[in-house]
Order: C-alpha cells, then sequence, then structure tokens
C-alpha cells in the first residue's frame, strides 16, 4: 500500500451490547497502528472483563497483518467471524474485542456465529468508519437557494463537507478526493451559469468520517 493510497480505519473508540438467550456480548472496535497497540487493548479488555467466560478479538492491520482468537469458544465461531467483518467493509488498522458473559443457554455454532459477527459489526457501525486519503481543500461561495444542490453535488463526487458560513451568501470549505475537483468546478460552474467557481486552496492526507461510503477502494480490499 502506497503513501497516498485511500483505506478505510474505525473513526472512534465504540462499545456496545447484544444480549442472546441469557448471554451478554459486549463489542468494542478501536482504531489502532501497531500489533503492539492491538495487544495492549486486548489485555487491557481481559483484566477489566476478567469475570467473563470468553474475550474473543481481532485486529487487521493496514500492513497485511490479520489475526484473530476464539478464546475457549469452539473453533471458528467467534474471531474468524468477527475478522469477516471488517474484511468485508475494507477497514483496516483496527481492533475489535467481543466480551461474553454466559447466560446458561447454549447456542450452538450457528448462534455463536451470529452473536459475534452482529457484535462487531454494531460496534463498527457505532464507532463509525473513516476514509483515509490525498484530499484537495475546496472553497466556494453561493446564494442561499443553491445549498442543499451544491452539499449533493459534493456528496456526489465522494467529498466530505467541512464548515459552513452563513453570511450574506453561504461560504463551504469541503474536501474532495484529489482528481475530484475540476468535474466538481465544472458541475458547479454549470449549475450557476457561470457564477459560481470553486477554488482550490490546498491538499492534506488525513482521515475524514464519512456519513455515506460506496464500494471500498481496490487498494482497501485484501
Amino acid at each position: 500500500m502506497t503513501e497516498y493510497s485511500a483505506y478505510y480505519i474505525p473513526t472512534e473508540h465504540s462499545e456496545t451490547e447484544l444480549v442472546e438467550k441469557r448471554s451478554r456480548f459486549i463489542g468494542q472496535v478501536w482504531q489502532v497502528e501497531s500489533e503492539t497497540e492491538a495487544r495492549a487493548r486486548i489485555e487491557e479488555t481481559k483484566k477489566k472483563h476478567y469475570d467473563a467466560r470468553h474475550n474473543c478479538w481481532c485486529y487487521r492491520l493496514k500492513d497485511g497483518t490479520e489475526r484473530y482468537s476464539d478464546d475457549g469458544e469452539p473453533q471458528g465461531t467467534a474471531g474468524q467471524p468477527m475478522l469477516n467483518v471488517f474484511q468485508r467493509e475494507g477497514v483496516v488498522d483496527v481492533v475489535c474485542v467481543v466480551t461474553r458473559y454466559f447466560g446458561g443457554v447454549l447456542l450452538g455454532a450457528g448462534g455463536l456465529v451470529r452473536a459475534y459477527t452482529q457484535s462487531a459489526k454494531d460496534a463498527l457501525d457505532a464507532a463509525g468508519i473513516s476514509v483515509v486519503r490525498r484530499w484537495s481543500q475546496v472553497e466556494l461561495r453561493f446564494p442561499y437557494h443553491l445549498l442543499e444542490r451544491i452539499k449533493l453535488e459534493a456528496e456526489e463526487a465522494g467529498g466530505v463537507l467541512g464548515e459552513i458560513d452563513y453570511a450574506a451568501d453561504v461560504g463551504l470549505a469541503l474536501l474532495l478526493p484529489e482528481g475530484k475537483e475540476d468535474a466538481f468546478a465544472a458541475r458547479v460552474v454549470e449549475l450557476t451559469a457561470g457564477g459560481v467557481s470553486p477554488a482550490v486552496n490546498g491538499h492534506t492526507f488525513r482521515a475524514a468520517p464519512l456519513t455515506a461510503r460506496g464500494e471500498p477502494p481496490s487498494e482497501a480490499r485484501r
């Protein structure tokens, strides 16, 4: 993965809870940058939930490293299904721990796979997803009646909306994936009959939260 490849990461730490036949499944997700950091989060969770029956985990890094553990659950019913959630979403630099407090009712292999998969998915949904990539920093100012249309055009271009300045006209700052700024500018010029022209004020390589996303870029798939 090159320095400027796009990839997805969790936006923030999350903790969710799922109850299945009286068993409590506590799912947590963190963004990490190394195996050392991932394992520290796992150990921290094991100490916190020392009285739980299982602390199953997985992590996935952008260098291709993938690890998981069923922590005493039947083989293939916990760690791998959890890891599959992040593989499907193309999310890397992530560690997930699902803690199970046994409720006295056996779930069976299928029930365990469903519960651990759902717990990991719930935790990821709660954490949110950010894309890390090279962006163009764009600013433009336009009449109020164009705000929703301009926002829609920006989102369709894969952009992330920033600050909105409500003055005599609307000022909007946004991030566009590098290479999309010319097409976006052309659409805005067309919509406004040449009355508005977006300005590119620089470039940045950073994470930006996504409110909606399509397929992960090919660089993010493994």
